[in-house]
This record gives C-alpha cells, structure tokens and sequence, in this order.
C-alpha cells in the first residue's frame, strides 16, 4: 500500500461531493451512509466534513457543526473522528482535524471542542498533535429523544 500520509487528499467536503461516499473504507464511520442522510449534511452550511481520500476512496473523516448562540460567537464541535484501521498511525486524523479546524476558523469560529473518553488514547495524542489543550474533568449527560 502506498503512503497515505503522502499521497491521500485532505478536504472539506461540498455538496458536489457527495458522489465520493460510493467508495467508503470500512471502519471510517459507525454505521452504512445513507444517500438522504449524505444530501441533508452536506447541504447544510453549519455542516462540515473534513476527509482524507486515497485511490478515490474516503478513508478517514471529521465531522463538525458550526453553532450560534445569542451571547456567545460561533464556536466549532468536533462530533467525530474516524479513519479506517488500514489507514491508522500514519497522520491521516491529525491532518484530518487540522483541515476541519482550518474550516472552523473560515466561518468564524472562535473556539473548536470535543469530547472523548479519559482512556482513549489515541485519541487525545490526536487532539494534541492537532494543538488542543485538554481540560476537564467532565462529565457528559445524554437525553433519549
């Protein structure tokens, strides 16, 4: 296999794009993408997905959502990281989240955040790498709907 680091693609998807989820590497997101869904996040400007594509294949991605609140300026929420495991160690998710921090700043976020689990390693050198400075400890509270 080729160098990934080198030779894949990192880049903020447009809805012309969508034609690229035809070819996913496993691994890269939790469930089969859907063609509605596809449309519906791309089309919507507080959405966005950074991806690393080799040979014509999506093999890692970063998905954002740019929100407002009334008191505060536009901040950035990294919902999740994902890169295949054929493609792992190599840079691909700190390039990945790099391009998707640079997109934040384009639509003029002030601050970018995510969430992940205290024993999640990988993840946090990522975040790191990336500049992200941990602070904590919290605590998530989800709500069924």
């Amino acid at each position: 296999m080729a160098d990934p680091q080198a030779s894949a693609e990192v880049r903020v998807l447009t809805p012309a794009d969508a034609r690229l989820f035809e070819r996913v590497a496993d691994g890269v997101f939790d469930h089969a993408v859907q063609t509605r869904l596809i449309d519906e996040f791309l089309a919507d400007p507080r959405h966005s997905l950074a991806v690393a594509i080799a040979d014509g294949m999506i093999v890692g991605m970063a998905s954002g959502v740019r929100y407002v609140h009334p008191d505060k300026p536009s901040e950035l929420w990294i919902n999740e990281v994902g890169v295949s495991p054929d493609y792992q160690r190599r840079g691909l998710a700190k390039r990945i989240v790099a391009e998707l921090l640079a997109e934040g700043r384009r639509q003029g976020c002030h601050e970018a955040w995510v969430l992940t689990d205290f024993d999640n390693v990988a993840a946090r050198a990522t975040y790191r790498s990336a500049g992200g400075v941990e602070s904590g400890p919290q605590l998530m509270v989800t709500f069924p709907l």
